[in-house]
């Protein structure tokens, strides 16, 4: 029996052009097109308009608290995912197939739901209510809240991506590392931090978009307070609710435009990554 040719396997070209323009049109329709749609209405009444609406009281701190809280969660979910990733693939312990399976958790859980979970814990009737009045510590409808909301959402994405990385690398490097000498910390730093650190700025970068455009659990922690609780897209949603359709699709286009840088930064680390693998296949 003969064995088909790899030329042979090739799809008929009028298949690959019609999936590939298939593909094309979806995302022109499901993205490029409402993308421009928004930012249309973002500038249909003028700059002016535009940038008035960016500089009210309530944006600006809307803007503030969103940047507040993706400047905490990107260095906490970076370090935590860094470690329990370097926990996953280097040591072996009862339990670890639960602990994957709870990185995955916020994925399979609904946003809304996390917030619920929150307000089981820190709500007025929750588990430590007792304990945070003693303390006068407020969780809910502050900015902890919002912190620890937008946390759980974004945790899987730091760590998902470090450990195909660290699994596919092994530890041959770190084990010949440890056999000449070097102590943890020396190779952590030179060793395995090299090794990962473009995936780890990916997974940081993705982290970072995901916190920025979160909502649902957000809006429950937040109490939806203008000028103090209030992130980026709940003004969006307020703005719009109040039939404010120019000021919301101002917002709404800042935080496109937030999403673009980070997807030019995307494409900038999926680059350097690429030409370092490519490095890393040659010196081999």
């Amino acid at each position: 029996m003969s064995t088909p040719t790899h030329d042979s396997l090739h799809e008929p070209r009028w298949l690959r052009w019609t999936l590939i323009a298939l593909a094309v049109l979806a995302m022109a329709a499901l993205v490029v097109m409402p993308l421009l749609m928004v930012l249309g209405a973002a500038f249909a009444k003028g700059l002016g308009v535009w940038f008035a609406a960016l500089t009210t009281p309530d944006a600006k701190s809307a803007l503030t608290l969103t940047l507040f809280t993706v400047a905490i969660v990107l260095p906490v979910n970076a370090v935590f995912g860094l470690l329990t990733a370097w926990a996953v693939t280097r040591f072996e312990f009862r339990g670890k197939q639960l602990l994957l399976a709870l990185i995955d958790l916020p994925f399979a859980v609904s946003p809304v739901v996390a917030g619920l979970c929150l307000v089981l814990l820190f709500g007025s009737n929750g588990w430590f209510a007792s304990l945070l009045q003693h303390y006068d510590v407020k969780i809910l409808f502050a900015r902890p809240g919002i912190v620890l909301a937008t946390m759980f959402i974004t945790f899987p994405f730091v760590v998902r991506e470090l450990i195909p990385l660290m699994q596919q690398q092994g530890a041959d490097e770190e084990l010949a590392a440890r056999s000449l000498g070097a102590g943890a910390w020396t190779m952590f730093i030179r060793v395995t931090l090299p090794n990962i650190r473009w995936g780890l700025l990916y997974g940081v970068l993705l982290c970072a978009a995901r916190a920025m455009g979160e909502f649902g659990a957000v809006s429950v922690v937040s109490g939806h307070i203008r000028g103090l609780t209030n992130t980026l897209p709940l003004h969006i949603e307020i703005l719009y609710n109040e039939f404010d359709s120019t000021a919301a699709f101002a917002a709404a286009s800042l935080l496109a435009g937030l999403a673009l840088i980070t997807l030019i930064l995307k494409f900038w680390l999926e680059a350097r990554h690429g030409d370092a693998l490519a490095q890393s296949h040659r010196r081999h």
